[in-house]
């Protein structure tokens, strides 16, 4: 098994990790929302949930979906001046990314530390938010040094004039879903 390969089970793990605390939000939605017409018990703080929760969920993905590279992206440059020129504009495109996720990381630092010396709670059951950004910045921290790989494989590509092995990462996503639609 290659670098990109552990990687990638590491980034799905924590993907499906994410995933599964989605269907619990939607089964407890699903709940709440049957127990107020039904005159059942509803959530006491229903919102506070989703609140600490959902972002959780949603960062969860992100290192994944940069080790695949299923970000929105326009390849016809690069198909048409080789595997050379499509590995440099590959590697440009990661460095891009590389940016933006270090200047996304610094901002969830700082905003966490907002939450934790201003002691902010979510609403209506006042659970400190503090402690649930922490895991979400971890997460997005991640992302990082998963970037940094992108980025570095994308460049010694590029300097070869061949393929690196996270694009065969990025093909399977592509096979698969030519395969379900």
């Amino acid at each position: 098994m290659n670098t990109a390969q552990k990687i990638d089970r590491i980034t799905q793990n924590a993907a499906v990790i994410g995933f599964s605390g989605l269907v619990v939000m939607a089964l407890l939605i699903t709940w709440d929302g049957a127990a107020r017409y039904l005159w059942l018990p509803r959530i006491s703080g229903f919102s506070d949930y989703g609140e600490v929760v959902f972002p959780i969920v949603i960062a969860s993905c992100f290192p994944a979906g940069l080790l695949r590279q299923t970000n929105v992206t326009v390849r016809v440059f690069g198909t048409l001046g080789g595997p050379r020129l499509h590995a440099a504009l590959e590697a440009f495109g990661a460095l891009l990314t590389l940016a933006f996720f270090g200047l996304l990381t610094w901002q969830f630092i700082r905003l966490t530390g907002q939450f934790e010396s201003g002691g902010r709670t979510t609403r209506t059951i006042g659970l400190p938010l503090a402690p649930y950004w922490y895991v979400v910045t971890a997460i997005m921290a991640v992302c990082v040094p998963v970037q940094v790989y992108v980025a570095w494989s994308w460049i010694k590509a590029a300097l070869r004039g061949d393929t690196p092995d996270i694009a065969a990462l990025r093909d399977a996503e592509e096979d698969l879903a030519d395969f379900e639609g």
